[in-house]
């Protein structure tokens, strides 16, 4: 089974996403007027579109609105602006209790639930091959084709894909989509492929690079990207699914279980749950007063904090300002160090430098008594001339 090497954070249980396109024209016009027929029918409590910036690549539209446990509920939609885009659009909303899949689908906050009947904006994004929710989508009959769509299906990691194969062509009750049968809160996030009798061994041959398998006559939940931890195909395979008008309870039992694992944020939705809560605009007069406390109380504790390291910052100033004063004043009241005295006498010389001395002494004297003709007197030959002169010389 592929894994996924990015490490992406674990979507929160209070969080419900999904993400589509719009095919048709006038999407902005739609939001708004199905938002005002729902306020005005008490169904959501308020919403609000933001103001339109200069250059937004998106239209955003919030609402906010209770469950029947008395849960609040606050919802974000974008709106891709851009053309290229095709009406793209992605939701989060965020309850103050786990999410219940009872509850009311979001989407059906923003836009008209059509159910299938060919409302523009239940198209499928992630796929980019046409798929639509609430409805039945038939597999390519080209085996190229065929494995592109089950391939992405397989990778998808915003919605819930899953492959029914039909052992036999079903009549108009089998024709009728499977995912309508699932709990409101699900009916928006699956999407639901449909295998002719004779795709069967297509199918399997696309799907085994996933690990995964379609039992004849029977269905299976694809993993997704990333998969959920500890996802096992054979789990999620339902051996027989009866085409017949009947509910597969144990195909829908599979798909509730897959929906409920912890899984990761599928990709860019990190972004678009940041924006619900920190970017998040629709707020009642008690949660303005809180949020204003709230910034009151930030700005005291950094006023706070700043006056501290101030007062921190003066007194070691002063303690170093006084102990250079203090350091000042001790080196002016000690004496100033004696100068030495040229004409005093050298300290006395050890016995070695004596005895040194002396030696020298002896040398230079003897030197100096010796004779210039290096003879004693009496004996040199000045002396023995006169001698020989005698007196008359």
């Amino acid at each position: 089974m592929p894994t996924s090497t990015s490490v992406r954070p674990m979507t929160p249980p209070t969080v419900w996403l999904a993400r589509g396109r719009h095919a048709g024209s006038a999407a902005e016009d739609v939001l708004r007027r199905h938002a005002q027929q729902l306020k005005e029918s008490g169904v959501i409590r308020d919403w609000r579109e933001l103001p339109e910036t200069e250059g937004a690549p998106e239209r955003v539209f919030e609402a906010r609105w209770e469950t029947g446990d008395a849960v609040t509920v606050r919802a974000r939609l974008s709106l891709a602006r851009d053309p290229a885009e095709g009406g793209a659009w992605m939701l989060a909303a965020e309850a103050e209790a786990p999410w219940d899949p009872r509850w009311p689908s979001p989407v059906t906050m923003f836009w008209p639930d059509g159910a299938g009947t060919g409302t523009a904006w239940d198209h499928d994004a992630e796929s980019g091959a046409g798929l639509r929710f609430l409805d039945i989508n038939p597999l390519p009959p080209d085996d190229k084709e065929l494995r592109r769509v089950l391939r992405g299906a397989a990778r998808a990691g915003w919605a819930v894909h899953f492959v029914v194969h039909e052992a036999m062509t079903p009549d108009a009750r089998g024709r009728l989509p499977l995912a309508r049968l699932l709990p409101p809160g699900l009916r928006h996030r699956v999407v639901e492929h449909r295998a002719a009798p004779q795709q069967l061994r297509s199918v399997n041959w696309a799907l085994r690079e996933f690990g995964v398998q379609v039992p004849r006559g029977g269905a299976v939940v694809l993993p997704g990207a990333p998969a959920p931890e500890g996802y096992d195909g054979d789990d999620y395979a339902v051996r027989s699914v009866f085409l017949d008008g009947s509910e597969p309870a144990e195909l829908l039992a599979a798909v509730t279980r897959f929906a409920a694992l912890p899984r990761s944020l599928p990709e860019g939705a990190e972004e678009v749950l940041t924006a619900l809560r920190e970017d998040w605009h629709l707020l009642t007069l008690e949660e303005e007063l809180a949020r204003e406390r709230a910034l009151v109380k930030m700005y005291a504790e950094a006023l706070e904090a700043m006056t501290r390291s101030r007062d921190l910052y003066r007194e070691a100033a002063e303690r170093a300002h006084e102990a250079l004063a203090v350091y000042r004043e001790s080196a002016a009241a000690q004496p100033e160090p004696a100068v030495p005295d040229p004409r005093q006498e050298a300290p006395a010389a050890s016995p070695l430098q004596q005895l040194t001395r002396t030696l020298e002494r002896f040398k230079s004297g003897g030197k100096a008594r010796r004779p210039a003709g290096g003879a004693p007197d009496g004996h040199g030959p000045a002396h023995a001339a006169d001698n020989a002169a005698g007196p008359n010389a």
